[in-house]
């Protein structure tokens, strides 16, 4: 399967370059990666530091953040790198907007990962009328989908993901696949200026279920990637993966309409503030007090 013949594109969820090399020689191919604090803080460096008891300044840290995508950008030139700025429950816009204004200049393919609260979907509103490219992540509902793409309104062409979380979903017995499906469906109403980046796949049956939905974009862990790559890279479910999916609460299409300013949608659910928890003490754990 080449990048010609796949309609969506495929990422690797990584903060390691030497992952990125791996997917690269096994695909020949890679249209993007995306990392957290939580992926920098398993890059083996990373980890071989904190074995000897030895953590960073906050500079430090952002340095070596820094590096990891500078390389990552080297290798995949043509590709988007996603970056994310740091947020906790304090953290404002402000904070947000200018931290994604300095990792934008760190590589030319960027896109600055926000999180879809109330503070980020403020700064990635402004960052895209300065141009930055944004990535709005730890989505778990379709109206959360529906304010980005308002907040966003305006923004150029592969200038904005959106980035819904299957696998958390399935962990608490939802079936994440439905989200993937109800949001290409309400956006289908729009105007094609947020891409569907399918996140936290965690299987072969998840990969392919979003290539068989038509998600614009997947990002996948190294694991799933070379699972796709050794069942030959199939590009519709199996029915033999789909095992343990039957049980899964299904998540109900919402008609929403699009039109509206998007601090009118409900954009509060409680895996987003998890996922903002755990990325902000995974963060926090690197750095020195």
């Amino acid at each position: 399967m080449s990048p010609q013949e796949l309609k969506t594109k495929i990422f690797l969820d990584s903060g390691d370059p030497k992952e990125t090399r791996e997917v690269l020689d096994m695909l020949g191919f890679l249209d993007g990666q995306t990392t957290n604090p939580s992926l920098i803080a398993k890059n083996p460096q990373v980890q071989a530091r904190l074995a000897k008891g030895e953590k960073f300044s906050q500079e430090e840290v952002l340095n070596f953040y820094r590096a990891v995508v500078k390389e990552v950008s080297g290798l995949i030139p043509q590709g988007s790198v996603s970056i994310e700025v740091y947020a906790d429950g304090n953290t404002s816009a402000g904070q947000m907007l200018n931290q994604g204004r300095e990792f934008f200049k760190w590589i030319p393919n960027a896109h600055i990962k926000f999180p879809t609260t109330a503070e980020g979907l403020k700064a990635a509103e402004a960052a895209v009328k300065e141009g930055i490219r944004v990535n709005m992540t730890l989505v778990f509902s379709q109206e959360q989908a529906a304010a980005v793409y308002a907040a966003t309104r305006g923004a150029g062409p592969g200038g904005v993901f959106v980035s819904p979380f299957i696998g958390r979903l399935d962990d608490r017995g939802e079936n994440g696949m439905d989200l993937i499906a109800n949001i290409r469906k309400m956006y289908q109403s729009g105007d094609g200026h947020v891409q569907v980046l399918a996140a936290s796949v965690r299987s072969l049956s998840h990969f392919t279920q979003s290539l068989a939905l038509g998600a614009d974009i997947i990002t996948a862990p190294l694991k799933a990637i070379k699972e796709w790559a050794e069942a030959g890279k199939p590009t519709s479910p199996q029915p033999s993966l789909q095992e343990g999916r039957e049980g899964l609460r299904p998540i109900p299409f919402q008609e929403i309409n699009l039109g509206k300013p998007w601090q009118e949608y409900n954009i509060k659910h409680e895996l987003t503030d998890k996922g903002i928890e755990k990325f902000a003490a995974d963060w926090n754990n690197l750095i020195q007090r």
